[in-house]
C-alpha cells in the first residue's frame, strides 16, 4: 500500500473493523466506512486477533469465511508487529494513562506507527498522548477527521 502524501496516518481499532464489517448497525458501518477510506490505515497483529475472535465467538463464522474476511483486511490496512519494544511501550501508557492494558497495547502501536489518529469507539475521546497521538471516536462527532 503506497501512501501519498497529506494522508491522515491512522490507527484502526477493532471496534472500527467490527462496525465496519457488522449488519448489525447500518449508520455505524457507513460513518466507519466514509471516515477510514479518507486514511492511510494501520493496524496491529492484536487487532486483527481480536477481530477474528468477533468473528468466530459472535459471529460464529466458519474458518474460511474468517481467512477470506482476514485477507480481506490485510489487504486494505498496514498490518504491524508487536514487539518487545511495543510491550515496553504498552507498560509505561498503561501506569501513565491507566488505560486497560490491551488499550495500551493498541496505543503503543499506533504510536510506533507514527499514526496521528487513533480511531477507537470506546477509549478516551479527544485525548492527546505525547503531544502527537489524538483519540478519536468518529461516532461522537460526525465532522471528526
Amino acid at each position: 500500500m503506497k501512501m501519498q502524501m497529506n494522508v491522515i496516518r491512522a490507527f484502526v481499532d477493532t471496534n472500527i473493523l467490527v462496525y465496519l464489517h457488522s449488519k448489525a448497525d447500518e449508520q455505524k458501518r457507513n460513518r466507519a466506512y466514509s471516515v477510514i477510506k479518507q486514511c492511510y490505515r494501520q493496524i496491529s497483529t492484536q487487532v486483527l486477533n481480536e477481530f477474528c475472535n468477533v468473528c468466530t465467538k459472535k459471529w460464529k463464522f466458519t474458518k474460511e469465511k474468517n481467512q477470506w474476511l482476514t485477507k480481506q483486511i490485510c489487504s486494505y490496512c498496514n498490518v504491524l508487529y508487536i514487539y518487545e519494544d511495543t510491550i515496553d511501550k504498552a507498560l509505561d501508557i498503561h501506569d501513565r494513562y491507566k488505560f486497560s492494558y490491551y488499550d495500551s497495547l493498541i496505543i503503543a502501536s499506533a504510536l510506533e506507527s507514527n499514526c496521528s489518529y487513533l480511531l477507537s469507539e470506546d477509549m478516551a475521546d479527544g485525548l492527546v498522548i505525547e503531544g502527537r497521538l489524538i483519540i478519536q471516536n468518529i461516532f461522537a462527532n460526525e465532522n471528526s477527521l
